[in-house]
């Protein structure tokens, strides 16, 4: 049975100070590391000989728009099927530079999770086969998932505050 501790010692030894911000929420072990370092660090995870994280259960994005520097963060959940173990792994980027390399190499689920992100959050995935969008239309001049745009419609006359206990 794999734990914690022994996985984040690993990759401490392997990875250094390109990976930090250790937490366990739930339980699952969470981590941050460099676009640099993400592939090297998959990829160890893969072939390892006890790990064998073989499967990528999901990969998205998320919007930190106050977070200067650090706008938006990649998150990859990997999976152990061998010994039931899971980890997430996070890659923060700036909005000036929003590309990580391609994980398709790796992982072919990783295809239409990366066209996936990339529609909704415009993150460009380096090498990507075909980083076209999956669900919008190719017209869309935006990405819909980021926090840009305010939750409600302001001008909306529906919609009265009474309705909606406030």
């Amino acid at each position: 049975m794999l734990t914690n501790q022994e996985v984040a010692e690993a990759l401490i030894g392997k990875f250094g100070e390109d990976v930090f911000d250790f937490e366990e929420p739930y339980g699952m072990l969470t981590l941050t590391t460099t676009r640099e370092q993400i592939m090297p660090m998959l990829e160890f995870l893969f072939n390892h000989e006890k790990f064998k994280a073989n499967f990528l259960t999901d990969l998205t994005g998320v919007h930190y728009p106050d977070t200067p520097g650090r706008e938006f963060a990649v998150v990859y959940h990997v999976h152990s099927l061998i010994h039931n173990f899971r980890l997430r792994i996070k890659v923060f980027l700036a909005e000036e530079d929003i590309h990580i390399p391609t994980a398709t190499s790796l992982y072919s689920s990783a295809n239409w999770m990366e066209r996936e992100t990339y529609d909704f959050f415009g993150i460009l995935f380096d090498g990507h086969p075909n980083l076209t969008r999956i669900l919008n239309i190719e017209e869309m001049d935006y990405f819909p998932m980021r926090r840009q745009y305010p939750l409600e419609d302001t001008t909306r006359e529906d919609k009265t505050d009474a309705l909606f206990g406030r």
